[in-house]
């Protein structure tokens, strides 16, 4: 398959060569940061690392120098583990190209720091150099069991903390034979107890070899199985004798035990042509749970555009990667993958920090058929007839995708015979492939958002320049405009002024000439700016006659106050009515204007 098993193999599962370290420079620049000379290292007090490395079920500490090199770490791990050096895949580094010959100051550790060690090419370690019935419960047993009857090898994992009954359900979930109708043909003598565990049943470890088949009577007895085969390990009596005839009581093969099979199941994974997505996802995870337990992946519940949306399309920071599982009830690997593998806390854990997990159940041919439209919709033809051509014994699949620019790239499809050491090294290669396109991502966008910050920061600058200068421009024309106003008013009250001054000059009597027989009174005026005015007044004109030629040379009365000298008196306070005469102000008189407070 173009998307098949073989597109992850190669460098990205074992300790990178120098040419494959030099040629995937840009998945992390860390990988290349200088060196100090080993000069320069003495000058200084060297700085120690601490380092909890974890092997399955043990974990070693080690205390190296930074000037030590990843190969150091190798070679002690050697001794306490009792694993080749060439053989450990150490894991955990926070940057992507690390091999034997790297030295650990260039890569920048924390003083703390965790690791694990993978070992892909080797089976678990033997337990013969331990006596601990602890640690034989802790260990895996592969079993190597062949059906007789369609002679088809099955690989199983089973940690030997599991009992012989719980090995004989699992194989009637692959091979359909009900527990009390399996022949046996490999187990120990001391395992006479279906009962009893795999660590204390006397197997070869770490893999044994088992042969399985059908009885041909339903109600044979142990001792006519014995007569035809000498080397048959039967079930126990409480999974055979006592139910030799339990279908005359209604009870089919597959109940027996509360054994789960495909064909049996009354609920299905996912209702068939749900309406709704996230409905059916609802109904998946329950089912799932019910089924397996409730350690599991966290299944996205949406849409598969929703979870796009949620995997691809925030912030390049926040970006994870596409797990999709598709069930296949009718699979004969689908128990052992989801309960073995898909269950195991390591890969619950490392997809929950690093993926978002989608799923979708293939069993029903309309479910599997609008799974094909939406694959074809999304990743295109091609991994759509891949998908589809996949038999139903290479369920369940994992598809890991990734979100690109343009498209979504689908970068490994991952059959169900798979162990959990291999799936889990096929997760973190897809994880080191996306952190290098991510880191790469987070760079353009915090580039994007700097030119976008500094654009912004123009604009707004250029904006408060314009508003300065709207806001400049609306005073200036604010002032003139009421300096316009102002000139105005003045203006109206200059003619005003001049309206009343004309008026008042025309309505004042006839100034008498020196020779008239009439009483005369000469007043002298002196202006505030020291000029001085004179004018002849009968003296029986009123006072009034006086202030309205003070008022007509530009002085009114209302502004200015007219004061006599001797004695020095306010005239403006006296009565207007009054004759120049009566107010002695005959037959001469200087005055003085002075302006009003």
């Amino acid at each position: 398959s173009e998307y098949g098993v073989e597109t992850l193999h190669g460098p990205a599962y074992g300790p990178p060569s120098h040419s494959a370290a030099a040629s995937s420079a840009p998945s992390s620049s860390s990988a290349f940061r200088h060196v100090v000379p080993s000069r320069q290292i003495v000058e200084r007090q060297p700085r120690m690392l601490d380092f909890r490395v974890e092997y399955r079920d043990r974990n070693v500490d080690v205390v190296l120098e930074d000037s030590s090199t990843v190969g150091d770490i190798k070679h002690i791990l050697e001794n306490e583990l009792q694993i080749p050096a060439s053989k450990m895949l150490l894991k955990g580094w926070k940057t992507g190209d690390v091999d034997d010959s790297t030295v650990l100051k260039s890569l920048h550790l924390p003083k703390n720091n965790s690791l694990y060690v993978l070992t892909p090419d080797l089976p678990p370690p033997s337990s013969s150099h331990s006596g601990a019935l602890q640690e034989s419960l802790n260990q895996n047993f592969m079993l190597i069991v062949t059906h007789r009857e369609v002679q088809r090898e099955y690989n199983l994992n089973f940690s030997g903390s599991s009992t012989i009954q719980e090995v004989k359900r699992n194989v009637y979930d692959l091979t359909s034979i009900p527990v009390r109708h399996q022949l046996w043909e490999g187990w120990p003598p001391s395992a006479t107890d279906d009962s009893m565990t795999l660590a204390v049943s006397g197997l070869t470890f770490p893999c044994h070899r088992l042969t399985v088949g059908r009885r041909s009577s339903p109600v044979q007895t142990r001792e006519q199985s014995e007569e035809q085969c000498t080397d048959v390990h039967m079930v126990s009596d409480s999974d055979g004798d006592d139910f030799e005839d339990a279908t005359e009581f209604g009870v089919d093969d597959g109940e027996m035990f509360g054994v789960a099979s495909s064909a049996l199941r009354k609920s299905p994974m996912m209702p068939e042509n749900a309406e709704n997505e996230g409905d059916a996802l609802l109904q998946f995870t329950a089912e799932f749970s019910s089924r397996y337990g409730d350690c599991h992946p966290v299944y996205f519940i949406g849409s598969l555009e929703a979870a796009f949306q949620e995997a691809f399309y925030g912030k390049a920071r926040d970006r994870k990667l596409l797990a999709i599982y598709l069930h296949h009830d009718e699979s004969v690997l689908t128990n052992v993958f989801c309960s073995q593998m898909l269950c195991a806390e390591s890969i619950v854990s490392y997809l929950s920090q690093n993926f978002i997990t989608w799923a979708w159940d293939m069993t029903k041919e309309a479910n599997r058929a609008r799974f094909l439209t939406m694959c074809t919709r999304h990743f295109g033809s091609v991994v759509a007839q891949t998908i589809r051509t996949q038999k139903t014994d290479q369920f369940p699949l994992f598809l890991i995708i990734m979100g690109k620019r343009s498209s979504n790239e689908v970068l490994n499809v991952i059959q169900g015979n798979t162990t959990v050491d291999e799936l889990m090294m096929r997760l973190m290669a897809a994880m080191e492939i996306f952190s290098a396109q991510q880191q790469e991502d987070i760079k353009d966008e915090d580039e994007r958002e700097a030119r976008e910050n500094v654009k912004r920061e123009q604009d707004e600058a250029y904006r408060i320049s314009l508003e300065a200068d709207r806001a400049k421009r609306e005073a200036q024309e604010r002032e003139m405009a009421e300096q316009f106003r102002l000139e105005q008013i003045r203006k109206e009250q200059e003619e005003e002024r001049e309206a009343i001054r004309l008026s008042l000059e025309q309505s004042l009597p006839p100034e008498p000439k020196e020779e008239s027989t009439e009483s005369v009174s000469k007043l002298r005026i002196r202006t505030p700016s020291g000029e001085f005015f004179e004018r002849r007044f009968l003296a029986s004109s009123k006072l009034q006659v006086v202030f309205d030629f003070v008022a007509s040379k530009g002085y009114p009365w209302e502004e200015y106050k007219l004061l006599g000298t001797f004695p020095r008196r306010d005239v403006t306070q006296l009565d207007p009515n009054k004759s120049l005469l009566e107010v002695k102000l005959y037959p001469q008189e200087t005055l003085f204007l002075e302006a009003k407070e």
